[in-house]
């Protein structure tokens, strides 16, 4: 799995309320959510993100609510990857069970700037910003985990009989 995007950087507990706010929340439809998402902590976000884009953020990525329209927003709004120093624990499970790839980096998340193009090697644990050639480790994802990604999320792994 390969990801090559630019990055948009956030700081540490960026909460699901943040991420879509909660007054979106009654409805379903992905691209809905991805006009929403982030605007409550930067407006410019839905008119600059373009698809294959990547975030970075510091620590605590996704606290707050469990609510899975949080990674359906990131991921519909074009975002193909999310490294961070940390996430919280529902939100890394929710983003993998829709298919959004993620990754811890503390390393990462904290030495790639607002703007760089990265490219990320979730196969062989390798995440390097093209902009300043620096290299970074990461534990490569699971196979199981590399499948659920590859095929747009868990309920579809299943129904394809991936899993």
């Amino acid at each position: 799995m390969k990801y090559t995007g630019n990055i948009i950087k956030y700081g540490d507990n960026v909460d699901t309320d943040v991420i879509i706010p909660a007054r979106y929340l009654n409805t379903s439809d992905h691209k809905e959510l991805a006009s929403h998402c982030m605007e409550d902590i930067d407006k410019t976000f839905v008119s600059r993100v373009q698809q294959g884009d990547i975030i970075t953020a510091g620590q605590n990525f996704g606290c707050g609510s469990s609510r899975e329209h949080a990674p359906i927003a990131i991921k519909a709004s074009g975002i193909s990857l999310v490294i961070a120093k940390s996430f919280a624990r529902i939100f890394y499970r929710n983003a993998i069970n829709i298919g959004l790839a993620i990754v811890e980096c503390p390393e990462a998340a904290e030495g790639i700037s607002e703007g760089d193009r990265v490219e990320a090697d979730l196969d062989n644990g390798i995440i390097r910003d093209l902009t300043t050639g620096k290299e970074y480790k990461t534990e490569p994802f699971p196979d199981f985990v590399q499948k659920i990604i590859e095929n747009g999320g868990l309920m579809q792994s299943i129904a394809n009989g991936i899993i």
